[in-house]
């Protein structure tokens, strides 16, 4: 989609952090946060250090995918989705590239005092978090047009961000000192990957969203998303199954892991989400996917939201 002419610079740059994404990096946060509350082993600094460092993130992959996505060629006219400043002509790719490399170069600042505490897991997970936002669109094989995509989204904005977030927190009270080598006990638990489960099926949604609403022009591009591959029946039992999987969990962490009934508190947002699954169901074009787009990044805001109320409530009654 080319942009139009009186976007001022200011508003440009916002178009491309694209702020309506940024639930994606701070719900994992939230929820990793609150199930180390839960748990007894909340870390105000590390926590604080995981979002900005999460968000950052997310900023810089921004920055890559439109960058990577009109180099090329993915972005074109006929696309029904927001506006890329890129491929519109609104900055300049180079100063796009570099915003993307100050991002991640943020992010790698942030990161040194989280790996100064989490060791070795949290270096690997953080350069391979950088890495696999720039290689999504960019470099020599661009996972995101090979249909990998909802697989990097629900790993790194679901799995990884809530329990490298609990990680980080939950370390601390270990004594493991400076860079631990390994994984101290109780670090990462069954319930914090179940909660990654539920960040991930929900970020993932997102996606799929995206991917049906491009599904031909990313075919004629030659971006063989999931959707452009096995088409949109598919995506949309897709779409249907991580809804189920993200509201399976509260049930799960309740009968399961013997946590307060009031981590089914999230089960409140199943309504929005069986608005958007709706249109999901029944609409492709770019008019009614693009509102069901911010609304599902909502969803996942309020998901986790709910989510932190529900673990949170029952350490202060």
């Amino acid at each position: 989609m080319t942009a139009t002419a009186d976007v001022s610079r200011r508003q440009a740059w916002l178009m491309a952090a694209r702020p309506q994404t940024l639930p994606a990096g701070g719900a994992p946060v939230l929820i990793g946060v609150a199930l180390a509350v839960a748990d007894g082993v909340f870390a105000p600094l590390p926590a604080v250090a995981a979002l900005v460092g999460a968000l950052l993130i997310q900023i810089g992959t921004n920055f890559a995918n439109d960058y990577y996505d009109a180099v090329n060629g993915a972005d074109t006219d006929d696309r029904e989705g927001f506006t890329r400043v890129t491929a519109g002509g609104l900055i300049e790719p180079e100063r796009v590239k570099l915003a993307m490399i100050g991002s991640y170069g943020l992010a790698v600042v942030v990161g040194l005092y989280l790996v100064g505490i989490g060791g070795l897991p949290i270096l690997a997970v953080g350069l391979s978090s950088i890495l696999a936002g720039i290689l999504y669109t960019g470099g020599p094989y661009p996972y995101g047009y090979y249909g990998l995509g909802d697989l990097f989204v629900f790993v790194y904005f679901g799995l990884v961000a809530v329990t490298g977030t609990y990680y980080v927190q939950a370390v601390t009270t270990t004594g493991a000192g400076v860079f631990p080598l390994g994984l101290p006990a109780g670090t990462v638990t069954a319930a914090t990957a179940l909660g990654g489960v539920a960040a991930g099926a929900l970020a993932t949604c997102v996606l799929v969203i995206n991917n049906i609403r491009d599904l031909e022009t990313d075919r004629e591009a030659d971006k063989r998303t999931l959707a452009v591959k096995f088409g949109y029946r598919f995506s949309r039992v897709e779409f249907g199954g991580l809804l189920a999987a993200a509201y399976a969990v509260p049930a799960l962490l309740w009968l399961g892991f013997g946590y307060h009934i009031a981590v089914l508190l999230p089960l409140l947002s199943a309504p929005l989400a069986a608005r958007i699954a709706t249109i999901v169901l029944e609409q492709t074009d770019g008019e009614s996917l693009n509102p069901a787009l911010e609304q599902t990044g909502q969803l996942l805001a309020l998901y986790a939201i709910l989510f932190a109320v529900g673990l949170l409530v029952p350490e202060v009654i």
